[in-house]
């Protein structure tokens, strides 16, 4: 399997980079979470990341490539979003 150097802005992995399995299309996957132990034997803490465009480019302005940046309130929006999808039942949608 291929694996690209993907970099991770914010939070706890602030300026990191970590190699990164690519899927199917070449793209690594739209989240990343990190389960971090906990140091007293509880539950362990997940942390959340979502993948963005580092930058756009050229004529067609096509992404150059994938970073993580931290998502503190690890929102869950891996449904699909179909037009005939029942709205969500919390106000802030996730």
């Amino acid at each position: 399997m291929k694996s690209e150097d993907t970099p991770f802005e914010g939070g706890p992995m602030d300026g990191r980079v970590l190699p990164v399995l690519l899927g199917p299309t070449g793209h690594p996957p739209k989240t990343y979470r990190i389960p971090v132990p906990d140091a007293a034997g509880g539950p362990p803490t997940v942390l959340v990341y979502r993948r963005v465009p580092r930058g756009h480019g050229g004529k067609l302005g096509l992404p150059r490539g994938w970073k993580y940046e931290y998502d503190p309130e690890g929102r869950k929006d891996n449904r699909l979003k179909w037009p005939w999808s029942k709205p969500d039942a919390t106000p802030d949608g996730s």
